[in-house]
This record gives structure tokens, C-alpha cells and sequence, in this order.
């Protein structure tokens, strides 16, 4: 198993401002991770009502289809840089809706997802930075059910499968 960190550290302190520093220091983690992303946590602990984090992501870096299934697990989606190709699925993996968000871009660079969805998204710039906030707080038990028709991660049929996901999305910008 991988033994390189999911995550940053977290944020520090009653309040946070995102700099280039940390913009930087995000995204050479993402580029040295196997699994190309890796997240800052902007909430100060697991437990906080509200989750937000940074997640900086490589094109090639393949999210398993997931969903959110207690109730209250609303999450919202909103591209700071780069872009992605955000999917949602049904049940049994046919997708349902397909779009391409991407930062400055104010009429798609954000999508808000209800509990229960099936969803993923896929990298389609370098250097991506996405803002995701959920409900908390957070337990990984609990946290998201992960699709049964999809490639696990790491898995010799995950990059197949991420290849067909990206065709379609339009050309990087």
C-alpha cells in the first residue's frame, strides 16, 4: 500500500487565507504523490460540523465513483484553477449527466451534488485546485460507499477506465 500521505497538514489558526505558497506547496505535493492529489484540510479538526478542504489533482489521478449516503451529505464542488470533468452515474454506472468546470469561469466552475449520487470527477488541466465543502463531521466508515461496478483504486483496470472517462470532456483550455 502506499505509504505517502492523503493529506497535508491542516490549516492553523481562527483564520486562513490562501496564498501562492500554499497554492505552490499543494501542488508539488499533488505532482510527487502516486496518486496525483493530495488535499489540504481547511477545517481544524474531523469533528467540525463543516468539512472544507483543497484538493490539488493531476491530470491521470483517478477519483473511484462514490457516493455520500447519510443523509445530511450534501457536498459542493467549485474549481479555483485548472479543470475538471465532473460525472455523475446511476445506480448501475450509466452516466446521467456529464460537464466540464473550470475556474474564471463563473457559469461552470461549480456544481453542488445531493446524498445519494453517484459521482466522480477527473482532472483535465495540470495544477488543478478544487474546493469541496461537505457536512460533517467526518468518519471515513461513514463517509462515502464507493461504486461496485468501478475499477478500484490502484487496480490495473483503473487507468483503462479513466481513459474512457476523460474522452468526451472538451480539449484543456
Amino acid at each position: 500500500m502506499n505509504a505517502q500521505p492523503l493529506a497535508l497538514a491542516p490549516v492553523q489558526g481562527p483564520v486562513f487565507y490562501l496564498d501562492e505558497a500554499t497554492l505552490q506547496q499543494g501542488i508539488a505535493a499533488s505532482r510527487g504523490s502516486s496518486r496525483g492529489r493530495i488535499m489540504l484540510p481547511l477545517h481544524r479538526s474531523a469533528e467540525e460540523g463543516v468539512q472544507r478542504l483543497l484538493n490539488f489533482v493531476q491530470p491521470g489521478s483517478y477519483i473511484r465513483p462514490h457516493l455520500h449516503p447519510l443523509p445530511e451529505c450534501v457536498e459542493n464542488i467549485a474549481v479555483l484553477s485548472g479543470a475538471i470533468g465532473f460525472l455523475a452515474y446511476d445506480e448501475d454506472g450509466k452516466i446521467l449527466s456529464k460537464r466540464r468546470l473550470a475556474a474564471g469561469q463563473p457559469d461552470s466552475c461549480m456544481v453542488d451534488i445531493e446524498q445519494g449520487v453517484w459521482h466522480t470527477f477527473v482532472a483535465l488541466a495540470a495544477d488543478t485546485v478544487v474546493l469541496e465543502i461537505k457536512r460533517g463531521p467526518y468518519n471515513a466508515s461513514t463517509d462515502k460507499k464507493f461504486a461496485p461496478w468501478a475499477p478500484v483504486e490502484g487496480s490495473q483496470d483503473a487507468s483503462g477506465w479513466l481513459a474512457e472517462t476523460v474522452e468526451g470532456f472538451e480539449p484543456k483550455s
